[in-house]
């Protein structure tokens, strides 16, 4: 479909139900680029789609009802980007699946263990798995028949033509097969024979595991919700505005370009604008992921969903509602999450030719045993035969059971890995994209160096500097703090306190007149700094640390250092990327001598192509994007709501543990203890559990391959089918354990 040039295109976005697998999300995505004047994407992981119309000859109502005519269920999305009802569909899956775990465990045992056999249990099997291969497995036989309707097949057809089929003889067997007298009769040994074996268990235990990886699948796509939801939840709801000399509170909504906004200490900035009137410094950690606040005054920009830490601030409002940078990291996030291509599961692909096939086989072998035997029976349990051994047990096995073990090992080692998309991504990954603060960098600033002038001792001047210090919140002002209270115990009281935003304070000490700040400060008190503290402070410059003075007297005596410190891992991680053929990249709103210092300081290229500084949250992203269409398979690292949006753009997003709940939902990967040295661990897990996944979904169907044409032939019963698929499933279970092995960096 082409759009007509000169008609009016629009766009909106779909949130859709119903959908249970990939042929689901082609077959909506088809349906709505059949209508004329649409353009329509489908994204199966976050059930959305996002149409652009030709509003001229397309309402919401036509899209709407073209996804209801494919047997799906569709809403345009207004303010709230993802399903609502997705938790209530949450809630009921778990509800599903426990009950019919229930159910299906005393079925296996009655099935399985001899000495658990007594008389009549078939009776107790078939009543205790009636309800879960009918209720449990109804969300499959609802898909089987939805995709029958539309001449198509899927996992959900092999599934519930499984369940169906082994439970349907095992209710034949039980009834009129003689099962229950033959077990009475004559013991274990009358189950070799045809018309009396039954197949509960099978019926039981394939409805839970499938319904145990679609839990999990569930879970993964509300997290995806959540990420945006908790990143619109950080704004600005309010916002003070001066109306006519008075303070009026309105919604941040509805603030309008031009308002002047009143921002007290401790309040978010709703707009973004230029500060008209006052001094403060901002907490914008939000936007930049940076931990020092930015000091602003008069004329200088500001950003909205920043923290106002110290002054009331007037600001002039030039971008509103959805202009603002926050809104704008909003919608990265969400495009990105919407765009991302949905993984083609490999059971789905095989299947849609896989189901046809077998119901040929069985159809032919009844046929061909009626007509060379004459006997109903017989081609009847041949034609069963193939129907249970093509039963997709170890299939259902194959994923859920290695994302179980794969996972459980992650969790020992502080790692989530959020479902098999993740893993599919992982496989491919060359390039690792790193934010700085927080991620490779503890996030907290810290005292890293003391230079004194002549007769000024280290600890005297931390004594003094941190006495005046502690009177101010400021992450520098604390980092000095800590450090004088650490060597030299408590500190004495200060008084004549005086904070001067963006330039330092002053205070008097034990009776002397103690100022600790920048250069610019001491430039105003005309105080004297000596040529050994000039040099430390272009030295700390160099090496990209924030420097403050130390004077009384009328003279410089010390100089401190702080800085933002390397993790004690991070050299360790990086040179284990290395070794992984990877290649690591920094990404940081620091100043370039700060991002020069980390990178050298654990081991990463420092040129333009390893090295970028200074960067915002849309840098972040443009940079992902610009990597990924060089052919780059980019794994983002970060910690902070600005980092959000490139994680969501990214192949493979790996959210810091100690960071906000906005990166963690947003990212594929979290590392929940924050040691860098998991990213490369969880990269190396990730991949190991998609080749187990790969090799037990080749043995699932290798498994039907081979024993498909002994159960057409005759030489293969029911029992003996449901002995095979019982082997597949203890192969799979055995071959997902070996997950436990992996070698991690502990």
């Amino acid at each position: 479909m082409t759009m007509t040039p000169g008609r009016t295109i629009e766009e909106v976005e779909l949130s859709l139900t119903g959908m249970t697998c990939a042929a689901c999300a082609r077959r909506i995505e088809t349906a709505l680029n059949d209508l004329d004047g649409v353009e329509a994407a489908v994204n199966f992981a976050t059930e959305t789609a996002m149409v652009a119309y030709d509003a001229d000859r397309i309402s919401h109502e036509t899209l709407v009802q073209a996804v209801d005519g494919a047997g799906y269920g569709a809403r345009v999305v207004d303010d709230e980007p993802f399903d609502d009802g997705l938790e209530d569909r949450l809630s009921a899956a778990r509800t599903r699946l426990v009950a019919s775990a229930a159910l299906a465990v005393p079925v296996a045992v009655l099935s399985m263990v001899p000495a658990a056999m007594f008389h009549n249990w078939q009776w107790w099997a078939l009543a205790l798995s009636a309800p879960v291969a009918a209720w449990g497995a109804w969300p499959f036989h609802r898909a089987a028949l939805k995709n029958a309707r539309h001449g198509t097949s899927s996992m959900d057809t092999l599934i519930s033509v499984g369940v169906v089929a082994a439970w349907v003889w095992s209710l034949w067997a039980t009834v009129w097969g003689g099962a229950v007298d033959a077990h009475m009769h004559e013991g274990m040994s009358a189950m070799t024979g045809t018309g009396t074996h039954v197949y509960f268990e099978v019926a039981s235990t394939v409805t839970v595991f499938i319904l145990l990886g679609r839990y999990l699948e569930m879970r993964a796509k509300n997290s995806a919700g959540n990420a945006l939801r908790s990143l619109l939840a950080l704004g600005a709801r309010h916002a003070t505005v001066l109306r006519d000399g008075q303070e009026v509170s309105i919604p941040g909504s509805v603030v309008r370009e031009g308002d002047l906004v009143v921002v007290r200490p401790g309040e978010k900035v709703a707009v973004d604008g230029i500060v008209a009137e006052g001094t403060s410094s901002l907490d914008t950690s939000m936007i930049t992921g940076e931990s020092v606040p930015v000091d602003v005054a008069p004329g200088d920009p500001v950003v909205s969903a920043t923290v106002n830490t110290t002054g009331r601030l007037l600001v002039r409002a030039t971008r509103v509602g959805t202009e603002t940078t926050f809104a704008r990291m909003a919608r990265l996030v969400r495009d990105a999450q919407a765009t991302r291509a949905p993984v083609q599961r490999v059971a789905d692909k095989v299947s849609s030719i896989f189901v046809p096939t077998v119901f040929l086989i069985s159809a032919f072998t009844f046929v061909g045993w009626l007509v060379l035997n004459g006997d109903p029976e017989r081609a009847f349990t041949a034609a069963v035969a193939v129907l249970i051994i093509a039963c997709p047990c170890a299939l259902g096995l194959a994923t859920p059971t290695a994302l179980m073990v794969g996972s459980g090992r992650a969790a020992q080692m502080g790692i989530v890995i959020k479902g098999i998309d993740v893993l599919q991504s992982t496989r491919r990954i060359d390039t690792v994209v790193l934010d700085k603060t927080g991620t490779v960098t503890t996030g907290k600033m810290a005292l890293v160096d003391v230079v004194c002038g002549q007769g000024t001792s280290r600890a005297e001047a931390l004594a003094r500097a941190g006495a005046v210090e502690r009177a101010s919140e400021h992450p520098i002002a604390r980092a000095i703090v800590a450090a004088a209270e650490a060597e030299t115990g408590r500190l004495a009281e200060v008084g004549d306190f005086t904070s001067m935003p963006g330039v330092g304070a002053t205070g008097r000490v034990d009776g002397v007149a103690v100022s600790v700040g920048r250069e610019e400060m001491m430039r105003g008190s005309l105080a004297i700094v000596p040529g050994v503290l000039r040099t430390a402070l272009t030295d700390a410059r160099t090496a990209g640390r924030t420097a403050v003075l130390v004077t009384w007297g009328g003279e410089a005596r010390a100089v401190l250092a702080v800085s933002d410190q390397p993790k004690p891992t991070s050299a360790e991680a990086i040179a284990a990327l290395k070794v992984m053929g990877l290649a690591p990249i920094l990404v940081t709103g620091d100043n370039p001598a700060t991002a020069r210092a980390v990178a050298e300081s654990v081991g990463i290229d420092t040129d333009e192509h390893h090295l970028y500084a200074g960067v915002m949250p849309e840098d972040k992203v443009g940079i992902v994007r610009d990597l990924q269409e060089r052919g780059y398979a980019v794994a983002m690292v970060g910690d902070g709501v600005n980092d959000a949006a490139a994680l969501a753009q990214a192949d493979v997003g790996v959210a810091m543990g100690g960071g906000t709940d906005v990166a963690m939902q947003a990212s594929d990967l979290t590392i929940v203890n924050g040691d860098l040295r998991s990213v490369p661990d969880a990269i190396r897990l990730s991949r190991a559990t998609l080749r187990t996944i790969r090799a037990n979904v080749f043995w699932a169907f290798a498994y039907n391959v081979a024993a498909i044409p002994l159960a057409a032939t005759g030489r293969l019963n029911p029992m003996w089918a449901g002995l095979a698929m019982a082997s597949s499933s203890v192969f799979v279970v055995v071959n997902s354990l070996r997950l436990k092995r992996v070698r991690l960096h502990r």
